[in-house]
């Protein structure tokens, strides 16, 4: 296992972080299980644990919880907020209400009295970044958090709240989370080069492509695994939008038996590639996906293999929407694209 410093913050995190999504009722329901891949990683080196509030509303961080007591000292922890766990109103988004509230539940379901990395998941476009980064940095001050960071921020509202702390006197997002894969290139355009701009550390989400880099959904066959059943239409071979996905995937399933390797290994090396990524989040439902992915974890491409792979799928582009039912509030909003009638 490889390590690297996490943007500026002198804390160092292995190259593999375990990202708990799948633990809990929207993935692997056993929390005993989970507990043991937990485990099974930090064992194998891995000392970075990302998870989020929202991910089955709570409990995955419960079962991190449980795994990490009595081995907290030794991991850099990761979570993060935005998305509603319940109905009502105030319940959601990057005020200071709602982060003040979250964060305290999250600790509690962690069991910790600190998160090493505390980011937002999402842009929240009825709050000021202003407003986000005053609280974020009241709670590194309060010893709340270690750094904080953002998750699928465009580029330039990543450069705007670095201004914004510059000019306020807040602390800064030290870390970004965007997804990134060998079907999902589009980051390297401006989000990437933004990052190594402002020494931003960056953990990749899904380099694995939801599942379809896994080596299980390949042309004429019937995808019936876990992330099919959640996202069917992203596996939909029948759709035109998903032919360029197939066409790759077959490409480099040639590439990595060329090589000797698995699929997920050669997916996961790709990105971990780039020097503007410090890790590459991994998100296990079962032991056996784990072992699977470890066994990638020392794998280092050649300029040969990496010139394949830019033929296969050009640098800065994307096979597929990376951003999945989640929409900028730029697109959402017809009122944000359109002028209104009398002034056309």
């Amino acid at each position: 296992m490889r390590y690297r410093v996490l943007g500026g913050t002198g804390i160092e995190v292995s190259h593999h972080c375990l990202g708990a999504m799948m633990f809990g009722s929207v993935g692997n329901t056993d929390h005993d299980e989970g507990v043991r891949i937990i485990h099974r990683a930090l064992d194998a080196g891995i000392n970075f644990v990302d998870t989020a509030d929202m991910y089955s509303a709570g409990e995955s961080e419960e079962i991190v919880g449980k795994a990490l007591a009595g081995r907290r000292d030794d991991v850099v922890l990761a979570t993060k907020v935005h998305f509603p766990l319940g109905e009502g109103r105030n319940r959601s988004g990057n005020s200071r209400r709602h982060i003040v509230r979250a964060v305290e539940d999250s600790l509690r379901r962690l069991g910790t009295d600190w998160i090493d990395l505390y980011q937002v998941h999402r842009p929240d476009y009825t709050t000021d970044v202003e407003e986000t980064l005053s609280v974020l940095t009241d709670l590194v001050r309060a010893g709340k958090i270690r750094a904080f960071g953002c998750s699928t921020f465009p580029a330039a509202e990543i450069v705007e709240a670095h201004h914004v702390a510059m000019n306020r006197g807040f602390l800064r997002f030290r870390t970004e989370q965007p997804p990134y894969s060998l079907l999902a290139r589009g980051i390297e355009r401006s989000v990437l080069p933004t990052c190594q701009r402002l020494g931003m550390g960056v953990l990749v989400w899904s380099p694995l492509a939801s599942g379809f880099l896994s080596g299980r959904h390949r042309r004429g066959t019937n995808a019936e695994a876990f992330r099919a059943t959640l996202t069917p239409d992203r596996f939909d071979e029948t759709l035109p939008r998903n032919a360029a996905k197939f066409d790759a995937v077959e490409q480099f399933a040639k590439l990595a038996d060329e090589m000797g390797v698995s699929l997920p290994a050669l997916a996961i090396a790709f990105v971990t590639t780039h020097p503007a990524v410090t890790s590459a989040i991994t998100g296990p439902r079962t032991m056996e996906q784990l072992e699977s992915l470890l066994e990638g974890a020392s794998l280092v491409l050649t300029d040969d293999v990496l010139d394949r792979i830019d033929e296969i799928v050009a640098p800065g582009e994307d096979t597929y929407d990376v951003h999945g039912v989640w929409k900028p509030a730029s697109l959402l909003d017809v009122h944000r694209r359109r002028r209104p009638f009398d002034q056309r």
